[in-house]
């Protein structure tokens, strides 16, 4: 039996913005092999959940760069397991754009490519500002950004098994609790 929780929003931000413009060394760097925008929001949502999905074909965890998920680093991979996910880990559903908060994702598409994954880390306005990796960004607009489509992954909590506390170490850079 799964027990819930409330995604923490205010720890992914924190995490996002902490490590924004510069690498959490418990993380491999795929900015030079594919990007790393997609792992630096895997680390921002594991930052607000502390719960990775250890499942060896539809799972959600990062281990070393040979031990992980394509739901880690790849797009597409990413969003299917977040919207999909019915076991341990974070959930989410799709949404709109308009019901975007703080620590929610927001990936990109042109001409059909899902290309871009950001963090949500500021409402301001019913403007959306965003942080993301690959090229660094704090609190950029996403109206700034050049792209054709856009989807919500709106996070609605996290299922455990057994209650998990990895911000601190994770945040500081210091122990990946697994």
């Amino acid at each position: 039996m799964l027990n819930e929780k409330e995604y923490d929003r205010v720890a992914a931000v924190t995490y996002a913005k902490k490590w924004a413009l510069s690498r959490n060394p418990l993380f491999t760097d795929y900015a030079g092999i594919g990007g790393d925008c997609t792992s630096f929001a895997s680390q921002c949502v594991l930052a607000g959940s502390c719960i990775m999905n250890f499942a060896p074909t539809f799972g959600w965890y990062y281990i070393n760069s040979e031990r992980r998920t394509a739901s880690w680093t790849g797009v597409e991979f990413f969003y299917d397991f977040m919207i999909n996910n019915r076991n341990e880990g974070p959930f989410a559903v799709s949404a709109p754009l308009s019901a975007a908060k703080v620590g929610d994702v927001i990936q990109l598409a042109k001409e059909n490519d899902w290309y871009h994954t950001l963090v949500v880390t500021k409402i301001e306005n019913q403007r959306v500002f965003v942080t993301a990796h690959t090229i660094d960004v704090i609190d950029r607009p996403l109206d700034e950004y050049d792209y054709e489509e856009a989807r919500l992954i709106h996070f609605i909590g996290v299922r455990y098994k057994n209650e998990s506390s990895c911000f601190a170490p994770l945040l500081e850079g210091t122990e990946l609790r697994l």
